[in-house]
């Protein structure tokens, strides 16, 4: 069964640094997009960032300036790097993988806690 791996999260203080990582299965397929949305306190889902076949990344503009997207293609793994992290980042960041095969594969997301 495809799937993706999540790896990364833990507990950081503020102001510090974090990297994400999602590690496609084998033979999950060519990717379409490949990204992360994020669950923060008792709202709903928000878009993180994400990276098409291009490279080329998108970031929502309220995430800009401490959230970057990289991929490494030979490994099919995508990293969320972030930056300045702030309590309110605190939440479940949980990867996607949208695969021509598949449709969208969904990781069981990774906590991110941001506290002194």
């Amino acid at each position: 069964q495809v799937h993706v791996v999540e790896s990364g999260g833990g507990l950081v203080e503020p102001g510090g640094s974090l990297t994400l990582s999602c590690a496609g299965s084998e033979g999950i397929g060519t990717f379409q997009s490949h990204g992360w949305w994020r669950q923060v306190g008792g709202a709903g889902r928000e878009l993180v960032a994400w990276i098409a076949p291009s490279g080329v990344p998108s970031i929502p503009d309220s995430m800009q300036g401490r959230f970057a997207i990289r991929r490494d293609n030979a490994k099919n793994t995508a990293y969320l790097d972030m930056y300045n992290l702030k309590p309110d980042d605190t939440g479940v960041y949980i990867c996607y993988y949208d695969s021509n095969t598949y449709g969208r594969i969904w990781g069981q997301g990774t906590q991110v806690t941001v506290a002194s």
